[in-house]
Protein backbone atom coordinates (compact mmCIF):
# COMPACT_ATOMS: atom_id res chain seq x y z
CA UNK A 1 0.00 0.00 0.00
CA UNK A 2 1.35 3.46 -0.63
CA UNK A 3 1.31 5.98 1.33
CA UNK A 4 0.67 10.05 -0.31
CA UNK A 5 3.67 12.27 0.64
CA UNK A 6 0.50 14.92 2.34
CA UNK A 7 -0.30 11.74 4.55
CA UNK A 8 3.90 11.70 5.49
CA UNK A 9 3.45 15.44 5.87
CA UNK A 10 0.32 14.80 8.79
CA UNK A 11 2.35 12.17 10.58
CA UNK A 12 5.75 14.41 10.51
CA UNK A 13 4.25 17.48 11.34
CA UNK A 14 2.00 15.46 14.58
CA UNK A 15 5.58 14.12 15.99
CA UNK A 16 7.14 17.57 15.99
CA UNK A 17 4.31 18.56 17.91
CA UNK A 18 4.54 16.28 20.14
CA UNK A 19 8.49 16.58 20.69
CA UNK A 20 7.77 20.04 20.64
CA UNK A 21 5.26 20.15 22.97
CA UNK A 22 7.51 17.93 25.73
CA UNK A 23 10.74 20.16 25.48
CA UNK A 24 9.08 23.47 25.74
CA UNK A 25 11.72 25.05 23.97
CA UNK A 26 10.94 27.79 21.48
CA UNK A 27 13.78 27.82 19.12
CA UNK A 28 13.75 23.90 18.83
CA UNK A 29 10.33 24.32 18.12
CA UNK A 30 11.00 26.60 15.10
CA UNK A 31 14.04 24.74 13.83
CA UNK A 32 11.92 21.18 13.87
CA UNK A 33 9.15 23.32 11.60
CA UNK A 34 11.86 24.61 9.29
CA UNK A 35 12.63 21.54 8.89
CA UNK A 36 9.40 19.51 8.42
CA UNK A 37 8.73 22.60 5.75
CA UNK A 38 11.75 21.45 3.86
CA UNK A 39 10.74 17.75 4.18
CA UNK A 40 7.37 17.89 2.82
CA UNK A 41 7.93 21.08 0.39
CA UNK A 42 10.79 18.39 -1.42
CA UNK A 43 7.54 16.03 -1.33
CA UNK A 44 5.84 15.52 -5.35
CA UNK A 45 2.11 14.73 -5.15
CA UNK A 46 1.22 11.27 -6.20
CA UNK A 47 0.58 11.38 -10.27
CA UNK A 48 -3.07 10.14 -11.01
CA UNK A 49 -3.59 8.53 -15.02
CA UNK A 50 -4.04 12.19 -16.01
CA UNK A 51 -0.61 12.93 -14.55
CA UNK A 52 -2.12 16.32 -12.65
CA UNK A 53 0.69 18.45 -12.49
CA UNK A 54 0.24 20.61 -9.08
CA UNK A 55 1.45 21.15 -5.74
CA UNK A 56 -0.77 19.58 -3.37
CA UNK A 57 -0.57 21.99 0.32
CA UNK A 58 -0.11 20.73 3.70
CA UNK A 59 -0.97 22.18 7.10
CA UNK A 60 0.20 25.88 8.01
CA UNK A 61 2.91 24.58 10.45
CA UNK A 62 2.77 27.81 11.87
CA UNK A 63 -0.66 26.88 12.98
CA UNK A 64 0.05 23.55 13.74
CA UNK A 65 3.08 24.48 16.55
CA UNK A 66 1.14 27.19 17.91
CA UNK A 67 3.46 29.84 15.87
CA UNK A 68 3.16 32.50 13.13
CA UNK A 69 5.78 32.64 10.52
CA UNK A 70 4.00 34.93 8.01
CA UNK A 71 1.57 34.41 5.50
CA UNK A 72 1.85 31.82 2.50
CA UNK A 73 -1.20 33.46 0.96
CA UNK A 74 -1.38 37.30 -0.70
CA UNK A 75 -2.58 40.19 1.42
CA UNK A 76 -5.52 40.46 -0.72
CA UNK A 77 -6.62 36.96 0.23
CA UNK A 78 -5.53 36.81 4.36
CA UNK A 79 -8.36 37.72 6.07
CA UNK A 80 -10.72 35.26 3.79
CA UNK A 81 -8.24 32.37 4.01
CA UNK A 82 -8.01 33.31 8.19
CA UNK A 83 -11.75 33.37 8.36
CA UNK A 84 -12.46 30.25 6.79
CA UNK A 85 -9.79 28.36 8.98
CA UNK A 86 -11.36 29.36 11.95
CA UNK A 87 -14.70 27.17 10.91
CA UNK A 88 -12.89 24.09 11.71
CA UNK A 89 -9.58 21.71 10.88
CA UNK A 90 -11.24 19.81 8.30
CA UNK A 91 -11.55 21.53 4.78
CA UNK A 92 -15.21 22.79 3.90
CA UNK A 93 -17.53 20.61 1.96
CA UNK A 94 -18.52 22.07 -1.55
CA UNK A 95 -22.26 22.06 -3.40
CA UNK A 96 -22.84 23.20 -6.65
CA UNK A 97 -26.24 23.75 -7.58
CA UNK A 98 -26.23 24.40 -11.39
CA UNK A 99 -30.07 25.26 -12.58
CA UNK A 100 -31.03 24.46 -16.37
CA UNK A 101 -31.98 27.66 -18.14
CA UNK A 102 -32.76 29.29 -15.03
CA UNK A 103 -33.56 33.35 -15.67
CA UNK A 104 -32.04 35.99 -13.94
CA UNK A 105 -35.20 36.65 -13.07
CA UNK A 106 -36.89 33.79 -12.60
CA UNK A 107 -36.45 34.18 -8.92
CA UNK A 108 -37.27 36.30 -5.91
CA UNK A 109 -33.63 37.15 -4.85
CA UNK A 110 -33.53 38.94 -8.15
CA UNK A 111 -36.55 40.69 -8.76
CA UNK A 112 -39.41 37.74 -9.80
CA UNK A 113 -43.11 38.85 -8.43
CA UNK A 114 -44.41 35.51 -10.21
CA UNK A 115 -42.66 32.40 -8.57
CA UNK A 116 -42.13 31.86 -5.17
CA UNK A 117 -38.92 30.58 -3.94
CA UNK A 118 -38.73 31.09 -0.03
CA UNK A 119 -35.74 29.31 0.53
CA UNK A 120 -33.89 30.88 -1.83
CA UNK A 121 -34.62 33.84 0.02
CA UNK A 122 -33.01 32.45 2.72
CA UNK A 123 -30.53 31.11 1.07
CA UNK A 124 -29.76 35.15 0.06
CA UNK A 125 -30.55 35.99 3.79
CA UNK A 126 -27.85 33.65 5.23
CA UNK A 127 -25.44 34.30 2.05
CA UNK A 128 -24.42 36.52 -0.45
CA UNK A 129 -25.86 37.09 -3.91
CA UNK A 130 -23.98 37.69 -7.06
CA UNK A 131 -25.15 40.03 -9.12
CA UNK A 132 -22.60 40.24 -11.70
CA UNK A 133 -21.67 36.00 -12.10
CA UNK A 134 -21.31 35.10 -15.85
CA UNK A 135 -21.46 31.31 -17.62
CA UNK A 136 -19.28 31.46 -20.61
CA UNK A 137 -21.83 30.55 -23.03
CA UNK A 138 -25.74 30.74 -23.78
CA UNK A 139 -25.91 27.12 -24.13
CA UNK A 140 -25.97 24.15 -22.28
CA UNK A 141 -22.33 22.37 -23.22
CA UNK A 142 -19.58 25.20 -23.54
CA UNK A 143 -20.81 26.41 -20.32
CA UNK A 144 -20.76 23.04 -18.21
CA UNK A 145 -17.28 22.66 -19.86
CA UNK A 146 -16.29 25.75 -17.89
CA UNK A 147 -17.24 25.05 -15.09
CA UNK A 148 -15.68 21.57 -14.76
CA UNK A 149 -12.04 22.72 -16.18
CA UNK A 150 -11.76 26.35 -15.01
CA UNK A 151 -11.25 27.13 -18.75
CA UNK A 152 -13.11 28.85 -21.98
CA UNK A 153 -14.95 26.42 -23.84
CA UNK A 154 -12.83 27.71 -26.81
CA UNK A 155 -9.41 26.67 -24.88
CA UNK A 156 -11.04 23.23 -23.94
CA UNK A 157 -12.52 22.30 -27.83
CA UNK A 158 -16.29 22.34 -25.75
CA UNK A 159 -17.42 25.49 -27.74
CA UNK A 160 -18.50 23.13 -31.15
CA UNK A 161 -17.80 20.42 -33.22
CA UNK A 162 -18.59 19.05 -36.66
CA UNK A 163 -21.38 17.04 -35.92
CA UNK A 164 -23.39 18.30 -33.04
CA UNK A 165 -22.70 22.27 -33.27
CA UNK A 166 -22.77 24.05 -30.32
CA UNK A 167 -24.45 21.64 -27.76
CA UNK A 168 -23.20 17.43 -27.80
CA UNK A 169 -26.69 15.45 -28.90
CA UNK A 170 -27.03 11.93 -28.17
CA UNK A 171 -24.22 9.25 -29.74
CA UNK A 172 -22.00 11.83 -30.31
CA UNK A 173 -17.99 10.97 -31.25
CA UNK A 174 -17.16 13.81 -29.32
CA UNK A 175 -17.05 15.04 -25.27
CA UNK A 176 -14.89 16.49 -23.04
CA UNK A 177 -11.67 15.74 -23.36
CA UNK A 178 -10.33 12.84 -20.36
CA UNK A 179 -6.83 14.65 -20.43
CA UNK A 180 -8.67 17.87 -19.13
CA UNK A 181 -8.49 18.23 -15.65
CA UNK A 182 -11.78 18.73 -13.85
CA UNK A 183 -12.52 20.41 -11.06
CA UNK A 184 -13.70 16.65 -9.34
CA UNK A 185 -10.34 15.13 -10.21
CA UNK A 186 -8.36 18.60 -8.54
CA UNK A 187 -10.67 17.93 -5.23
CA UNK A 188 -10.02 14.04 -5.51
CA UNK A 189 -6.22 14.90 -5.01
CA UNK A 190 -7.14 16.53 -2.16
CA UNK A 191 -9.03 13.72 -0.36
CA UNK A 192 -12.21 14.50 -1.23
CA UNK A 193 -15.11 11.75 -2.10
CA UNK A 194 -17.32 13.10 -4.99
CA UNK A 195 -20.45 12.82 -6.57
CA UNK A 196 -22.35 14.11 -9.97
CA UNK A 197 -26.09 14.10 -9.10
CA UNK A 198 -28.32 15.45 -12.60
CA UNK A 199 -27.62 16.44 -16.14
CA UNK A 200 -23.96 15.58 -17.03
CA UNK A 201 -24.28 17.16 -21.48
CA UNK A 202 -20.49 16.44 -21.52
CA UNK A 203 -20.34 13.26 -24.03
CA UNK A 204 -22.61 9.96 -23.56
CA UNK A 205 -19.69 7.42 -24.21
CA UNK A 206 -18.11 5.71 -21.90
CA UNK A 207 -14.75 7.97 -22.06
CA UNK A 208 -16.43 10.77 -21.39
CA UNK A 209 -19.11 9.83 -18.81
CA UNK A 210 -18.83 11.51 -15.09
CA UNK A 211 -17.13 8.60 -13.71
CA UNK A 212 -14.28 8.82 -16.03
CA UNK A 213 -13.73 12.21 -15.07
CA UNK A 214 -13.33 12.67 -11.36
CA UNK A 215 -16.23 11.21 -9.73
CA UNK A 216 -16.86 8.96 -7.53
CA UNK A 217 -20.48 8.46 -8.14
CA UNK A 218 -23.07 9.09 -11.04
CA UNK A 219 -26.51 9.61 -11.13
CA UNK A 220 -28.39 11.19 -13.96
CA UNK A 221 -28.72 11.68 -17.40
CA UNK A 222 -26.01 11.91 -19.80
CA UNK A 223 -27.54 15.25 -21.87
CA UNK A 224 -30.75 17.20 -21.93
CA UNK A 225 -34.25 16.41 -20.94
CA UNK A 226 -35.47 17.25 -24.37
CA UNK A 227 -33.50 14.97 -26.08
CA UNK A 228 -35.74 12.01 -26.63
CA UNK A 229 -35.69 9.30 -28.72
CA UNK A 230 -36.07 9.94 -32.56
CA UNK A 231 -33.99 9.59 -35.71
CA UNK A 232 -32.11 13.14 -36.23
CA UNK A 233 -32.76 14.69 -38.78
CA UNK A 234 -29.58 16.22 -39.23
CA UNK A 235 -27.53 13.24 -39.86
CA UNK A 236 -30.21 10.34 -39.57
CA UNK A 237 -28.53 9.01 -36.45
CA UNK A 238 -31.22 7.28 -33.73
CA UNK A 239 -31.15 9.21 -30.29
CA UNK A 240 -32.46 6.40 -27.71
CA UNK A 241 -35.30 6.83 -25.44
CA UNK A 242 -33.64 9.54 -22.43
CA UNK A 243 -31.52 7.23 -20.06
CA UNK A 244 -31.29 7.91 -16.46
CA UNK A 245 -27.89 6.58 -15.40
CA UNK A 246 -26.20 5.01 -12.04
CA UNK A 247 -22.28 5.29 -12.34
CA UNK A 248 -21.84 3.70 -16.45
CA UNK A 249 -25.41 1.63 -16.44
CA UNK A 250 -28.55 3.06 -17.90
CA UNK A 251 -31.12 1.89 -14.87
CA UNK A 252 -34.38 3.54 -16.56
CA UNK A 253 -35.38 4.56 -20.16
CA UNK A 254 -37.58 6.40 -20.70
CA UNK A 255 -36.55 8.26 -17.54
CA UNK A 256 -39.46 9.47 -15.86
CA UNK A 257 -38.86 13.51 -16.55
CA UNK A 258 -41.71 14.66 -14.22
CA UNK A 259 -40.00 13.16 -11.05
CA UNK A 260 -36.08 14.20 -12.05
CA UNK A 261 -35.97 16.60 -9.29
CA UNK A 262 -38.03 15.30 -6.51
CA UNK A 263 -35.26 12.20 -7.16
CA UNK A 264 -32.31 13.91 -7.76
CA UNK A 265 -32.61 15.47 -4.35
CA UNK A 266 -33.61 12.31 -2.47
CA UNK A 267 -30.14 10.59 -4.11
CA UNK A 268 -28.03 13.85 -3.26
CA UNK A 269 -29.69 14.28 0.25
CA UNK A 270 -28.68 10.09 0.45
CA UNK A 271 -25.16 10.63 -0.86
CA UNK A 272 -24.69 13.77 1.85
CA UNK A 273 -25.77 11.86 4.14
CA UNK A 274 -23.19 8.74 3.68
CA UNK A 275 -20.38 11.07 2.92
CA UNK A 276 -21.41 13.94 6.22
CA UNK A 277 -18.33 12.65 7.92
CA UNK A 278 -15.15 13.29 5.35
CA UNK A 279 -14.47 16.48 3.04
CA UNK A 280 -16.80 15.78 0.00
CA UNK A 281 -17.75 17.99 -3.32
CA UNK A 282 -21.16 17.63 -4.64
CA UNK A 283 -21.49 18.53 -8.44
CA UNK A 284 -25.83 18.78 -8.14
CA UNK A 285 -26.67 20.25 -12.16
CA UNK A 286 -30.59 20.41 -11.94
CA UNK A 287 -32.42 19.45 -15.08
CA UNK A 288 -34.83 22.24 -14.37
CA UNK A 289 -36.74 24.42 -15.77
CA UNK A 290 -34.85 22.60 -18.85
CA UNK A 291 -35.08 23.12 -22.57
CA UNK A 292 -38.37 22.10 -23.31
CA UNK A 293 -41.47 24.44 -24.17
CA UNK A 294 -43.46 23.09 -21.40
CA UNK A 295 -40.86 22.06 -18.04
CA UNK A 296 -41.40 18.72 -15.22
CA UNK A 297 -42.16 18.60 -12.10
CA UNK A 298 -43.80 16.24 -9.15
CA UNK A 299 -47.20 15.83 -8.43
CA UNK A 300 -46.88 18.38 -5.65
CA UNK A 301 -45.68 20.97 -7.92
CA UNK A 302 -47.75 20.42 -10.68
CA UNK A 303 -50.18 23.49 -11.31
CA UNK A 304 -49.31 24.84 -8.07
CA UNK A 305 -47.20 28.05 -9.61
CA UNK A 306 -48.84 31.53 -11.34
CA UNK A 307 -46.52 30.65 -14.08
CA UNK A 308 -48.07 27.25 -15.57
CA UNK A 309 -44.90 24.63 -15.92
CA UNK A 310 -41.80 27.31 -15.82
CA UNK A 311 -42.94 28.09 -12.52
CA UNK A 312 -44.02 24.72 -11.37
CA UNK A 313 -40.58 23.82 -11.75
CA UNK A 314 -38.87 26.58 -10.29
CA UNK A 315 -40.93 26.51 -7.32
CA UNK A 316 -39.76 23.12 -6.80
CA UNK A 317 -36.11 24.00 -7.23
CA UNK A 318 -36.62 25.91 -4.56
CA UNK A 319 -37.82 23.29 -2.20
CA UNK A 320 -34.99 21.34 -3.04
CA UNK A 321 -32.54 23.91 -2.00
CA UNK A 322 -34.61 24.24 0.97
CA UNK A 323 -34.56 20.34 1.73
CA UNK A 324 -30.42 20.63 1.27
CA UNK A 325 -30.21 23.27 3.42
CA UNK A 326 -32.13 22.00 6.47
CA UNK A 327 -30.28 18.22 6.13
CA UNK A 328 -26.78 20.43 6.01
CA UNK A 329 -27.74 22.15 9.43
CA UNK A 330 -29.33 18.73 10.82
CA UNK A 331 -26.16 16.88 10.10
CA UNK A 332 -24.28 19.74 11.63
CA UNK A 333 -21.85 20.26 8.67
CA UNK A 334 -23.77 23.72 7.65
CA UNK A 335 -20.53 26.05 8.70
CA UNK A 336 -18.11 23.67 7.01
CA UNK A 337 -19.90 23.64 3.53
CA UNK A 338 -20.02 26.19 0.97
CA UNK A 339 -23.05 25.59 -1.37
CA UNK A 340 -23.54 27.59 -4.84
CA UNK A 341 -26.19 28.25 -6.15
CA UNK A 342 -26.64 29.51 -10.03
CA UNK A 343 -27.44 28.42 -13.83
CA UNK A 344 -25.90 27.07 -16.76
CA UNK A 345 -27.39 30.06 -19.22
CA UNK A 346 -29.74 32.52 -18.54
CA UNK A 347 -33.73 31.49 -19.32
CA UNK A 348 -35.05 31.23 -23.28
CA UNK A 349 -37.70 33.84 -22.62
CA UNK A 350 -40.37 34.62 -25.05
CA UNK A 351 -40.46 37.50 -27.82
CA UNK A 352 -43.09 38.97 -25.70
CA UNK A 353 -41.14 40.38 -22.68
CA UNK A 354 -44.08 40.25 -20.92
CA UNK A 355 -44.66 36.63 -21.72
CA UNK A 356 -42.51 34.79 -19.19
CA UNK A 357 -43.96 31.12 -19.44
CA UNK A 358 -40.43 30.67 -20.63
CA UNK A 359 -39.04 32.59 -18.15
CA UNK A 360 -37.31 35.96 -17.24
CA UNK A 361 -34.07 37.22 -17.84
CA UNK A 362 -35.17 40.97 -16.86
CA UNK A 363 -33.93 43.48 -15.95
CA UNK A 364 -31.33 42.44 -18.19
CA UNK A 365 -31.27 42.87 -21.66
CA UNK A 366 -31.59 39.32 -24.01
CA UNK A 367 -32.30 35.86 -24.02
CA UNK A 368 -30.48 32.93 -23.39
CA UNK A 369 -28.08 30.99 -26.24
CA UNK A 370 -26.98 34.59 -27.23
CA UNK A 371 -23.94 36.51 -25.32
CA UNK A 372 -26.40 38.99 -24.44
CA UNK A 373 -26.03 39.91 -20.80
CA UNK A 374 -29.17 37.56 -20.37
CA UNK A 375 -27.60 34.77 -21.29
CA UNK A 376 -24.35 35.25 -19.32
CA UNK A 377 -25.44 36.89 -16.34
CA UNK A 378 -26.78 34.07 -14.21
CA UNK A 379 -28.56 34.03 -10.46
CA UNK A 380 -25.77 32.90 -8.31
CA UNK A 381 -26.07 32.54 -4.16
CA UNK A 382 -23.32 31.72 -2.09
CA UNK A 383 -24.03 30.21 0.86
CA UNK A 384 -21.37 29.31 4.19
CA UNK A 385 -22.84 30.15 7.90
CA UNK A 386 -20.58 31.70 9.76
CA UNK A 387 -17.72 32.65 6.77
CA UNK A 388 -19.78 34.69 4.27
CA UNK A 389 -21.15 37.91 5.62
CA UNK A 390 -25.31 36.95 6.04
CA UNK A 391 -27.04 39.39 3.78
CA UNK A 392 -24.63 40.63 1.30
CA UNK A 393 -24.44 41.50 -1.84
CA UNK A 394 -20.91 41.37 -4.63
CA UNK A 395 -21.43 43.20 -7.65
CA UNK A 396 -18.00 42.55 -8.79
CA UNK A 397 -17.26 40.15 -12.07
CA UNK A 398 -16.81 36.90 -11.36
CA UNK A 399 -17.70 33.99 -12.95
CA UNK A 400 -18.39 29.88 -13.37
CA UNK A 401 -14.37 29.26 -14.38
CA UNK A 402 -13.38 30.11 -11.02
CA UNK A 403 -14.66 27.90 -8.86
CA UNK A 404 -11.96 24.88 -9.96
CA UNK A 405 -9.00 27.55 -8.88
CA UNK A 406 -11.21 28.92 -5.41
CA UNK A 407 -11.90 25.32 -4.17
CA UNK A 408 -8.60 24.18 -4.76
CA UNK A 409 -7.70 26.70 -2.62
CA UNK A 410 -9.82 26.45 0.32
CA UNK A 411 -9.16 22.53 0.16
CA UNK A 412 -5.56 23.10 0.32
CA UNK A 413 -4.72 22.30 -2.94
CA UNK A 414 -4.05 24.35 -5.93
CA UNK A 415 -4.97 24.42 -9.35
CA UNK A 416 -2.99 22.83 -11.89
CA UNK A 417 0.02 24.28 -12.93
CA UNK A 418 0.83 22.69 -16.31
CA UNK A 419 -2.01 24.25 -18.91
CA UNK A 420 -3.65 27.51 -18.70
CA UNK A 421 -6.55 27.99 -16.52
CA UNK A 422 -8.62 31.21 -17.25
CA UNK A 423 -10.44 30.95 -13.84
CA UNK A 424 -9.62 33.15 -10.89
CA UNK A 425 -9.02 32.99 -6.95
CA UNK A 426 -12.43 34.78 -5.49
CA UNK A 427 -12.07 33.81 -2.39
CA UNK A 428 -11.97 37.34 -1.50
CA UNK A 429 -15.20 38.18 -3.62
CA UNK A 430 -17.02 35.44 -1.52
CA UNK A 431 -16.37 37.59 1.93
CA UNK A 432 -14.44 41.10 1.61
CA UNK A 433 -17.25 43.91 0.39
CA UNK A 434 -13.91 45.77 -1.11
CA UNK A 435 -12.70 43.05 -2.85
CA UNK A 436 -12.14 43.65 -6.51
CA UNK A 437 -12.60 41.64 -9.65
CA UNK A 438 -9.86 39.28 -11.00
CA UNK A 439 -10.38 39.99 -14.43
CA UNK A 440 -8.92 42.70 -16.71
CA UNK A 441 -11.10 40.82 -19.72
CA UNK A 442 -13.89 38.76 -20.13
CA UNK A 443 -14.87 37.71 -23.07
CA UNK A 444 -18.19 36.67 -25.04
CA UNK A 445 -18.30 34.00 -27.43
CA UNK A 446 -20.63 32.59 -29.94
CA UNK A 447 -19.30 29.38 -30.58
CA UNK A 448 -16.07 30.42 -32.25
CA UNK A 449 -16.94 33.97 -32.92
CA UNK A 450 -15.90 36.56 -30.50
CA UNK A 451 -18.65 39.18 -30.17
CA UNK A 452 -18.16 41.17 -27.27
CA UNK A 453 -15.34 41.88 -24.27
CA UNK A 454 -16.19 42.91 -21.14
CA UNK A 455 -13.75 44.63 -18.59
CA UNK A 456 -15.14 46.50 -15.78
CA UNK A 457 -18.05 48.14 -16.17
CA UNK A 458 -17.81 48.15 -19.87
CA UNK A 459 -19.49 45.80 -22.41
CA UNK A 460 -18.08 46.86 -25.72
CA UNK A 461 -19.93 44.35 -29.20
CA UNK A 462 -17.08 44.29 -31.89
CA UNK A 463 -17.60 45.23 -35.51
CA UNK A 464 -18.84 42.50 -37.37
CA UNK A 465 -19.61 41.55 -40.92
CA UNK A 466 -21.23 38.62 -40.39
CA UNK A 467 -22.53 38.02 -36.80
CA UNK A 468 -24.36 34.92 -35.17
CA UNK A 469 -27.23 34.78 -33.51
CA UNK A 470 -26.03 38.19 -32.27
CA UNK A 471 -28.21 40.00 -29.66
CA UNK A 472 -28.35 43.58 -31.28
CA UNK A 473 -28.12 42.55 -34.77
CA UNK A 474 -29.52 40.02 -37.36
CA UNK A 475 -27.57 37.57 -39.21
CA UNK A 476 -26.11 38.75 -42.17
CA UNK A 477 -26.25 42.38 -40.59
CA UNK A 478 -22.43 44.27 -40.71
CA UNK A 479 -22.88 45.49 -36.84
CA UNK A 480 -20.54 48.71 -35.78
CA UNK A 481 -18.87 48.74 -32.09
CA UNK A 482 -21.23 49.41 -29.44
CA UNK A 483 -20.52 50.07 -25.80
CA UNK A 484 -22.40 49.89 -22.68
CA UNK A 485 -22.08 50.53 -19.49
CA UNK A 486 -23.69 47.13 -17.90
CA UNK A 487 -23.49 48.64 -13.97
CA UNK A 488 -25.66 52.13 -14.41
CA UNK A 489 -27.23 50.40 -17.24
CA UNK A 490 -28.14 46.79 -16.63
CA UNK A 491 -30.32 46.71 -19.73
CA UNK A 492 -28.41 47.90 -22.06
CA UNK A 493 -30.07 50.40 -23.76
CA UNK A 494 -27.78 52.81 -24.92
CA UNK A 495 -24.96 52.67 -26.92
CA UNK A 496 -22.14 55.37 -25.59
CA UNK A 497 -19.23 54.24 -27.65
CA UNK A 498 -18.67 57.93 -29.27
CA UNK A 499 -18.70 59.03 -25.90
CA UNK A 500 -16.11 56.74 -24.59
CA UNK A 501 -13.34 56.47 -27.30
CA UNK A 502 -10.39 55.86 -24.98
CA UNK A 503 -12.61 52.99 -23.68
CA UNK A 504 -13.56 51.55 -26.96
CA UNK A 505 -9.79 51.32 -28.07
CA UNK A 506 -8.38 49.91 -24.97
CA UNK A 507 -11.88 46.78 -25.68
CA UNK A 508 -10.47 46.41 -28.73
CA UNK A 509 -7.07 46.08 -27.97
CA UNK A 510 -8.22 43.14 -24.93
CA UNK A 511 -10.66 41.69 -27.56
CA UNK A 512 -7.81 41.50 -29.97
CA UNK A 513 -5.33 39.97 -27.21
CA UNK A 514 -8.61 36.57 -26.84
CA UNK A 515 -8.69 35.72 -30.87
CA UNK A 516 -5.33 35.36 -30.75
CA UNK A 517 -5.38 33.34 -27.46
CA UNK A 518 -8.52 31.20 -28.12
CA UNK A 519 -9.47 32.10 -31.81
CA UNK A 520 -12.43 33.98 -34.05
CA UNK A 521 -13.68 34.15 -37.37
CA UNK A 522 -12.33 36.64 -39.89
CA UNK A 523 -14.52 39.03 -42.34
CA UNK A 524 -14.86 36.48 -44.70
CA UNK A 525 -16.48 34.21 -41.65
CA UNK A 526 -14.28 31.61 -41.90
CA UNK A 527 -12.26 30.23 -38.49
CA UNK A 528 -8.92 30.88 -37.31
CA UNK A 529 -7.97 28.97 -33.95
CA UNK A 530 -5.50 30.58 -31.10
CA UNK A 531 -2.64 29.82 -29.71
CA UNK A 532 -3.86 28.84 -26.62
CA UNK A 533 -6.63 26.07 -27.88
CA UNK A 534 -6.57 22.34 -26.55
CA UNK A 535 -8.53 19.24 -28.28
CA UNK A 536 -12.10 18.40 -27.76
CA UNK A 537 -12.07 14.50 -26.75
CA UNK A 538 -13.33 12.13 -29.43
CA UNK A 539 -13.52 8.46 -30.26
CA UNK A 540 -10.29 6.71 -31.10
CA UNK A 541 -10.34 6.67 -34.81
CA UNK A 542 -12.37 3.63 -36.08
CA UNK A 543 -14.55 3.36 -33.20
CA UNK A 544 -18.21 4.23 -33.26
CA UNK A 545 -20.41 6.01 -30.61
CA UNK A 546 -23.17 3.72 -28.99
CA UNK A 547 -26.22 4.07 -27.53
CA UNK A 548 -27.03 4.53 -23.90
CA UNK A 549 -29.74 1.40 -23.71
CA UNK A 550 -31.05 0.21 -20.98
CA UNK A 551 -30.01 -3.97 -20.86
Amino acid sequence: MKTSPRCVGYAGIALLAAIASLVHRPVLILGLAVLALATVESRKPWLTPKRLIYQTHVPRLDDALGLHFGAEVTVAQESAVAAEGEAGSRPPNFIVIFCDNLGYGDIQPFGSTLHRTPNLNRMAAEGRKFTHFCVTAGVCTPSRASLMTGCYSQRVGMHDNPRDGWVLRPVSRYGLNPDEITIAEVLKQCGYATAMIGKWHLGDQPMFLPTRQGFDYFFGVPYSDDMTARVWDVDGSTWPALPLMENDDVVEAPCDRDGLTKRYTERAMKWIAEHKDEPFFLYFPQAMPGSTKTPFSSERFKGKSNNGPWGDAIEELDWSMGVMLDQLRDLGIAENTLVIWTSDNGAPIQPDKSDLSRGSNLPLHGRGYTTSEGAFRVPTIAWKPGWIPAGTVCDQLATTMDLLPTFALLAGGSPPTDRTIDGHDIRSLLVDDNADSPYDAFYYYSQDQLQAVRSDRWKLFVPLSNPQRHPHYKAGESSGPLLFDVVQDIGCKHDVAQQHPQVLTRLMQLADRGRQDLGDRDDEGKRFPGAGQRRIGELPVGAEPLPQLLK
